[in-house]
């Protein structure tokens, strides 16, 4: 039987206020609750699972870095930092790892600034506006990848 998939969950700043922070945008999971399901649906499909969060942008680098040699792939909510971070997108592009990356709400429907996104080019794939389902589609798409590659 072949190795586990091992896919790294990076949540970007602010999304450790869900489930609390303009529930009306962003619902009313918790990040606990996100990641309980996503460990849950992981160890179903044969994955192994991390997740990380961080409101520090150079942590977040760090542990990008660090899944160049623990991780298959990486499934990623940069948050805020979608819209401003060239350090976060080249230090995935630079940990040559597929890469999803997911949105709770319409990055689309909203402000102007929401809808660049410096991680989306270099991405395997983006789901966007689906609340908590954003990540579990995103998580089935990144394993889909894995598994056909």
């Amino acid at each position: 039987m072949p190795d586990a998939q091992r896919i790294l969950v990076i949540h970007g700043p602010n999304l450790n206020l869900l489930g609390t922070r303009e529930p009306e945008i962003y619902g009313a999971a918790t990040l606990t609750e996100i990641d309980g399901f996503l460990a849950s649906m992981a160890k179903d499909a044969g994955c192994e699972l991390d997740a990380f969060q961080s409101n520090h942008e150079g942590l977040l680098i760090d542990r990008i870095q660090e899944a160049r040699t623990n991780a298959d792939g990486i499934l990623i909510n940069p948050g805020g930092l979608t819209h401003s971070s060239v350090s976060l997108r080249d230090a995935l592009l630079g940990s040559e790892l597929p890469v999803v990356e997911v949105h709770l709400s319409n990055v689309h429907a909203r402000e102007t600034f929401r809808q660049q996104s410096y991680i989306s080019g270099i991405a395997v794939g983006v789901i966007t506006g689906f609340g908590r389902n954003s990540y579990r589609l995103g998580l089935e798409a990144l394993i889909h990848h894995l598994r056909e590659a």
